[in-house]
């Protein structure tokens, strides 16, 4: 195929996790390339919080997707700690060219069986069974380092303001429940060229943010 798809990700996200479990659904119309980034990076950029950031919406995250992970059927642990720092991983993912064989290995260590990076003797572990057979030095070349920082400008030169994000023909679509919108817009649904859809794209605002007081 030469068609390309990209799928933008942090590990970090549950979100990430369950989208990567139905890349097949894309692969089926185009190759899918990985760009795993640092989400913290597009949090800075665009000067948001994350999930974690605010308590409640924290707590409710954590049930939300341990509720969405039975309810599909996926397999599913959150770790023991989260957030937890995420480099050590996108790291490992470049350091094996972002394939989606080592990307799922990492994800299913995550999210499938509840590990952090924290874990030494486990995460050394993953890294051989990947062909990293000393993590400790691999993941820290420039090399490496600097392909998770480009990778993460990239994205935020594109766009990317969340994570997960696949690219349908230059449209964005963010967050695991957009995952049927765009395989609707890959498999060549008009209704995303249509007059509304084109109105809402370019919606005014009224004011730039309402007031809180009432």
């Amino acid at each position: 195929m030469s068609k390309q798809l990209h799928w933008y990700f942090d590990f970090i996200s549950p979100y990430a996790y369950f989208q990567f479990l139905r890349l097949d659904e894309f692969e089926a119309h185009a190759d899918v390339v990985l760009h795993p980034l640092l989400f913290a990076g597009l949090l800075q950029a665009w000067e948001h919080k994350g999930p974690a950031e605010i308590p409640l919406k924290r707590r409710f995250t954590y049930r939300q997707v341990t509720w969405y992970a039975r309810h599909h059927g996926i397999k599913f642990k959150i770790p023991p700690a989260h957030p937890f720092p995420p480099l050590p991983l996108l790291r490992l993912a470049h350091a094996c060219q972002c394939s989606k064989q080592a990307v799922g290995a990492i994800f299913n260590y995550l999210w499938g069986e509840g590990n952090t990076p924290s874990n030494g003797a486990a995460f050394v572990a993953l890294a051989r069974s990947l062909g990293v057979d000393d993590p400790g030095v691999s993941l820290a070349h420039d090399a490496v380092k600097l392909a998770v920082r480009k990778t993460t400008d990239d994205a935020i030169a594109a766009g990317v303001f969340g994570v997960p994000t696949i690219f349908v023909n230059d449209e964005l679509y963010w967050g695991v429940d957009s995952t049927e919108m765009a395989l609707a817009h890959l498999s060549g649904n008009a209704s995303f060229d249509d007059a509304e859809m084109r109105r809402v794209s370019d919606l005014p605002a009224e004011v730039a943010r309402p007031q809180a007081r009432i």
